[in-house]
């Protein structure tokens, strides 16, 4: 190691690793999280491009904006054991106004198996009116052959409402 530390030019090397290195870290620390919305459209794309119909049922529409009023814990600070206020207010997820999330529950079966699950519509409203979907209507469920697990009612381009 002495032999080799001995000459400068040998030192280059090692040196452009290490800021190769550097910079790696920083650019691989520094990457954007990636969106939730978006990563749920890539979902919906995949599926609507490979997946397999198959006869599913609706079972309800769930408007999140009735059902996710605040209640006093979320707007009140949290007590201290001594009386005293540490935390002025806790770090529980609230939903934002205007962001209420609606879900579409279904249910389909394959090979004997019945899935139940839901679907996130919130940003698909203007593809499908909401006040013409009824609990028990016939619906079209596209899955993914491997994750029969894995499906959707609504996609950006395909509905499988009636």
């Amino acid at each position: 190691m002495k032999e080799l530390l001995k000459d400068w030019r040998n030192l280059i090397p090692i040196a452009g690793l290490i800021v190769l290195a550097v910079i790696g870290a920083v650019f691989w620390l520094r990457r954007k999280p990636e969106d939730p919305g978006e990563a749920e459209r890539q979902r919906r794309a995949y599926l609507n491009r490979i997946g397999r119909i198959v006869e599913g049922q609706v079972l309800e529409i769930l408007d999140d904006s009735q059902s996710s009023a605040p209640n006093k814990e979320e707007i009140q600070p949290d007590a201290a054991p001594g009386g005293k206020n540490e935390r002025p207010f806790s770090k529980r997820q609230t939903v934002k106004p205007g962001n209420d999330p609606k879900l579409l529950h279904y249910t389909y079966s394959i090979s004997g198996v019945t899935y139940e699950t839901a679907q996130d519509i919130t940003g698909l409203e203007g593809r499908v009116h909401l006040s013409r979907i009824a609990a028990g209507q016939v619906a079209s469920v596209k899955y993914d052959p491997s994750n029969p697990s894995n499906s959707i009612l609504l996609a950006d381009d395909w509905s499988g409402l009636h």
